[in-house]
């Protein structure tokens, strides 16, 4: 049976495209307002779409929010290994760095949903622990020669929240330095994080 379309696009299509404009509705108004800002009436306004179209895609608020969250976790995940992918202890560092930095800076409110908004709201917090050992096992994988398992764990815990506070601190204002400061700090943290793991595997 041949899918019915409308203007020529076809019905999953259209119910694509209006679950994608939801949700950068919703992680427009929770990266530059806060997730309080983000109910179904503020995001069908700002889309322009009535609720029976939010609940084709939706089952609520929450599962739309913490949809938008995932997404940008989705995208600073690949990001970061694809940097990963290019070779060499400092290239790795400077390309991850640089490619979190684009996503999280550049596009300041993806950095404040990801980075600030879990600690306003429960739902957004339980995910993002949960979510945590997506990229400390990344982390971890540069770190072969860190000792053992355990060393490696810790490591890549202590690594990645270090980095994840300094850019929060930045979005949040609390963190008052040059931006090219921190993206250089941030390029030693991990140089010498994973120089230490390479010395000790020697």
């Amino acid at each position: 049976m041949t899918e019915r379309s409308w203007g020529g696009t076809k019905l999953a299509d259209r119910r694509a495209a209006r679950r994608e404009t939801l949700l950068d509705v919703a992680e427009r108004l929770a990266g530059e307002e806060g997730c309080a800002a983000v109910t179904v009436r503020s995001v069908c306004r700002e889309a322009r779409l009535t609720d029976r179209y939010f609940y084709e895609s939706f089952a609520g608020r929450d599962d739309l929010l913490l949809a938008a969250f995932e997404r940008v976790a989705d995208e600073a995940r690949s990001a970061l290994e694809g940097a990963v992918a290019t070779g060499g202890p400092q290239r790795e560092a400077r390309a991850a760095v640089s490619a979190f930095v684009a996503l999280v800076l550049d596009a300041p409110h993806k950095g404040r949903l990801l980075l600030l908004e879990p600690f306003a709201d429960p739902v957004l917090g339980a995910r993002s622990h949960l979510l945590m050992p997506v990229f400390t096992d990344l982390v971890g994988g540069r770190l072969a020669g860190a000792g053992d398992d355990i060393d490696r764990r810790l490591a890549a815990h202590a690594l990645v929240g270090g980095l994840a506070n300094l850019f929060a601190g930045w979005l949040h204002g609390t963190l008052d330095v040059p931006r090219e400061r921190l993206e250089a700090h941030c390029v030693e943290l991990v140089l010498a994080a994973t120089t230490s793991a390479t010395a000790s595997g020697k």
